[in-house]
């Protein structure tokens, strides 16, 4: 199943021009029971071309690894700079009547992440 979604470029699908692009894929790592966000960055001539470039390579990364499945979300963010020190490269923006703390233990500090401790 192929889920796609275009984040902050809303409207914009062809550019006069290569932009960047920020893609994130979704993998599923089945023995060690662990999902993994991804996120590329794509010089393309529209969005659908940069998600196009990101599961081509997301589809090799989980051929090479014993065990990954790519799960078909891609989502695609238009960097609307030049890369370089703090640009924007992602942003997702979800609706939600959770307190903050709340949000944060159910979508990202939910104690089965795989980051370093500070």
């Amino acid at each position: 199943m192929r889920r796609n979604v275009t984040l902050k470029s809303e409207g914009v699908t062809d550019v006069t021009e290569p932009q960047w692009f920020a893609v994130r894929c979704i993998f599923h790592h089945a023995a060690l029971e662990t999902y993994e966000e991804r996120i590329t960055l794509w010089q393309a001539e529209s969005v659908d071309n940069a998600i196009a470039h990101a599961e081509r390579e997301a589809a090799d990364y989980a051929a090479d690894l014993a065990d990954v499945r790519y799960l078909g979300l891609a989502q695609a963010f238009n960097v609307f700079d030049e890369p370089g020190n703090g640009i924007e490269v992602f942003s997702l923006m979800r609706d939600s009547a959770l307190d903050p703390d709340s949000y944060l233990t159910r979508f990202f500090d939910t104690g089965n992440e795989r980051q370093i401790q500070r």
